[in-house]
């Protein structure tokens, strides 16, 4: 019986053998369905989806009759393997959980933060039954869905009132939106950040509604330039934590106190987006210092928009917190219900902030933080401890070596910061690495993306990567190895 793939059209005929004879050994649709070589599929996938696969199936044959078999029963079973075939491919599930070995801590693409283990139950029962979601159980009546999140942030922030929404863009665009639709916005050049996805912030400014009032140059603004720029028509000071990159040199920027002080005195609001949204002073534990809410809330911002699922370490979420008479404008936006969170986010976001109320148990229940501040040398052991493994299974077509690297942060988060790690190398055994020896770590870093739970390494330097950082179920990672599927058992 032939492989399980259909191969190209244009792979050609082989000769002695009649097309037309082949098409009229194919068994039809209504055949197929009704033999019980199908009988599972239809029970585990419905009628519909089998239907489907087997069209695609019987015309891809029809273009490639040198695939068909020689007798009825190896072509059914054939028809039937391939059936099956794609319906497990559509089984799969587009956001499937990953290691990420990649370096990057808080991965966009792998859906930055780990949530703890507390929200996951959180959104588990969330999910999984009703809740007092808009239920007030003291009265009895319509509550509000925020009103205990609000509750924590104002004791964690110290902040007079607190909003959230989808994410840290649909904040500022909320408030941008409520606080200065047709009159101007003032924000530094050197602030006009663009994030991932092609984000960027005068796009939001202008989709808002609002004028920007550009002032200073790239990297130099002083306060007299926001000075100068106020009119009449000035509604916000905006001013935007630079996470994602840092400029070095002759530079200059105005600090949140003296915009503050200046905001005042002429009746304007002071607004900051810290973007990434660390909650706690993160040098003690030993990690650059990030700006956070309550740092800025007390130079005297009026509102503080920063993300979820940062280096807060929680799920997707914009958080804004500051003046109550200012979260009440954004409140009463009918933007605000286009917005607003879900319950299991709510939940989920709860739980991470709960956890900010005993700050000294913050590394053992919260993963993104503890990821972040482990040590160099536990890496290390670890990396260690997998070598032998991977030599086993790889064989010896393959060199696994242990060496040191830089992890990022990642998600635009303290830029520039290096967090000194280890990693498992694999490269090619053959002198140079081999003839093909960059495809044949392609398909190497291929095949443990087809593992069952996939390992996502980077190439680099001529080998496949895997930075241990984020590796916390090494027994998984481990069970994965047996079932690794390697071609020709080496790099060939």
């Amino acid at each position: 019986m032939p492989p399980l793939s259909i191969p190209d059209s244009n792979s050609g005929i082989r000769t002695g053998r009649n097309p037309s004879n082949l098409f009229a050994a194919l068994p039809s649709l209504d055949a197929m369905l009704r033999s019980t070589v199908l009988a599972s599929a239809l029970s585990d996938h419905g009628h519909a989806s089998v239907v489907q696969a087997l069209r695609t199936t019987l015309t891809r044959l029809r273009d490639v009759p040198n695939e068909i078999p020689g007798t009825p029963e190896e072509t059914t079973a054939l028809i039937a393997a391939l059936v099956n075939k794609i319906l497990q491919r559509h089984d799969h599930s587009p956001v499937r959980p990953v290691f990420n070995l990649t370096g990057t801590v808080l991965h966009t693409n792998l859906g930055r933060a780990v949530l703890p283990e507390s929200a996951v139950k959180a959104v588990t029962l969330a999910a999984g039954s009703p809740s007092s979601l808009e239920f007030d159980l003291a009265t009895g009546r319509r509550g509000d869905r925020e009103r205990g999140l609000v509750e924590r942030l104002i004791r964690l922030t110290g902040a007079e009132d607190a909003t959230v929404v989808n994410n840290n863009a649909a904040a500022v665009f909320l408030a941008l939106d409520s606080l200065a639709r047709r009159r101007e916005v003032t924000i530094s050049r050197g602030e006009l950040v663009e994030i991932g996805g092609a984000f960027r912030m005068p796009d939001i400014i202008t989709r808002a509604g609002a004028k920007m009032r550009e002032v200073g140059t790239t990297n130099r603004t002083h306060l007299r330039d926001y000075q100068n720029a106020i009119t009449t028509k000035t509604s916000l000071l905006l001013k935007v934590h630079t996470s994602n990159y840092v400029i070095q040199g002759f530079t200059a920027s105005v600090p949140e106190t003296a915009l503050a002080a200046l905001g005042r005195a002429h009746g304007i609001p002071l607004m900051v987006d810290l973007g990434s949204g660390a909650l706690i002073d993160l040098e003690r534990y030993g990690l650059p210092h990030e700006p956070t809410p309550m740092e800025v809330l007390k130079a005297g911002a009026d509102l503080v928009t920063f993300s979820g699922d940062k280096l807060l370490g929680g799920p997707q979420a914009g958080l804004i917190v500051g003046r109550q008479d200012l979260i009440a404008k954004l409140k009463r936006n009918p933007l605000k219900r286009a917005l607003r969170l879900d319950k299991m986010t709510l939940a989920a976001l709860d739980a991470v902030l709960q956890l900010y109320e005993n700050p000294d148990q913050l590394t053992e229940h919260l993963p993104a933080l503890r990821q972040l501040s482990r040590s160099a040398d536990s890496i290390a052991a670890q990396a260690r401890r997998l070598v032998p493994a991977l030599e086993q299974v790889l064989g010896d077509g393959w060199v696994v070596t242990t060496e040191s690297c830089q992890s990022e942060v990642g998600s635009g988060s303290l830029p520039g910061a290096e967090l000194p790690s280890f990693a498992v190398v694999v490269r090619s055994a053959a002198p140079g690495g081999g003839k093909g020896g960059g495809v044949a770590l392609k398909g190497l870093a291929e095949r443990f993306r087809s593992l069952p739970l996939p390992v996502l390494g980077r190439l680099h330097k001529g080998g496949l990567w895997f930075d241990l950082r984020c590796l916390e179920d090494e027994a998984e990672f481990f069970t994965q190895l047996a079932v690794l599927p390697l071609e020709n058992g080496g790099a060939g």
